[in-house]
């Protein structure tokens, strides 16, 4: 497994990082802990010995698997990643998800990075971790209502209490990550974000940064909500609509022309019998900029197949097909499109 330096820190993490995004009872419709547990073991047989969690998924669940699938590990030999910041008590905040319904009650999330809403999400965090630190530590989400010498005032409290070594960030622009930074409280090492064989904006924003000022980028949504497997998915109702150029995704006229790109594409990974998945994968973790891929599993044959990339040879010939047809289909795609989110959760896409 090869292991990669996060920006500027000594922090290292696997090229492929398990993303227990999908632990919970609320994601990707539920998933059995057991297994979960053992998909985990398995990325750490595999050599990928870090996950990302967060407070948020599944209310603590996750966080709470994690642990029960580390506790035989010593805890030098993993790396453990969580966020804070996305609250669910109280009101404090700027509002995300409202009457969101989990397990028959209903939740409303607010991005809040208030100093001791903070402190005390740390402090959660750990007991549900079971442990004594955090490996990276990282704000989930921007949150307007606060200043910003407050947030990474908890941070730097929590590194100085050696209850975190690292502080990242997520889902936040070149200029949302730069202005913490400044306040030179705490380094900001990483930002976790958006990106995809079908989503590359940040090549013209973030990437460039990152590159000059030596930041990490942890990748998520590699395969596009299950896109660019190349099979029947689910369209994503939650949310999709604050983000109309991945709602533009799934309409009629630009799914033919994504099928286009796939035909193009699959005799690529055809040739090293690999898949369509493993194809985007290792697209994704060989770009510029890119420190790893966070991608999540909930089966043993899940986590195997993904791992599996990691080995796929491509020769620069094949890689410049691949992007060609990435430029004609960016070119092609009708991202102004007007979107209808009235289908039903039956409804299937690109199979």
């Amino acid at each position: 497994m090869e292991y990669r330096q996060v920006g500027d820190s000594p922090l290292k993490l696997p090229a492929i990082t398990f993303g227990a995004w999908s632990i919970g009872p609320r994601m990707m419709g539920g998933c059995d802990p057991d297994t979960a547990i053992l998909a985990l073991k398995t990325a750490f047989d595999l050599g990928s010995t870090a996950v990302d969690t967060a407070a948020q998924y599944g209310l603590g669940f996750s966080e709470e698997v994690v642990a029960k699938a580390i506790q035989d590990m010593p805890r030098d030999q993993i790396k453990l990643l969580t966020k804070c910041g996305m609250v669910w008590e109280g009101n404090q905040g700027v509002p995300y998800l409202q009457n969101e319904e989990i397990e028959g009650k209903c939740y409303n999330f607010f991005k809040y990075a208030g100093k001791e809403s903070i402190i005390r999400e740390c402090e959660n965090s750990l007991k549900r971790l079971k442990t004594d630190y955090i490996d990276h530590y990282s704000l989930h989400w921007p949150d307007s209502t606060t200043p910003l010498e407050e947030t990474m005032e908890a941070f730097g409290l929590l590194k100085e209490q050696g209850k975190i070594l690292n502080a990242g960030v997520c889902n936040h622009t070149y200029e949302e990550m730069q202005a913490k930074a400044d306040t030179g409280i705490i380094s900001v090492i990483s930002n976790k974000i958006r990106y995809s064989m079908l989503n590359r904006e940040i090549e013209k924003t973030f990437i460039p940064y990152a590159l000059k000022e030596n930041k990490g980028i942890l990748a998520y949504c590699i395969l596009q909500r299950g896109i660019l497997s190349g099979e029947k998915v689910r369209k994503w109702l939650w949310r999709i609509g604050e983000n109309p150029r991945e709602a533009a995704l799934y309409e009629p006229e630009n799914e033919e022309r994504i099928k286009h790109f796939f035909d193009t594409i699959k005799p690529i990974a055809h040739d090293r019998k690999a898949t369509l998945s493993q194809l985007s994968i290792k697209w994704a973790i060989d770009q510029p900029g890119i420190t790893v891929a966070l991608l999540g599993a909930i089966t043993p044959e899940q986590v195997k197949h993904d791992m599996g990339a990691l080995d796929m040879q491509i020769p620069d010939s094949d890689w410049q097909i691949i992007n060609d047809g990435l430029i004609r289909l960016e070119e092609e795609m009708n991202w102004g499109v007007e979107v209808n989110w009235s289908p039903s959760d039956h409804e299937y896409y690109f199979g």
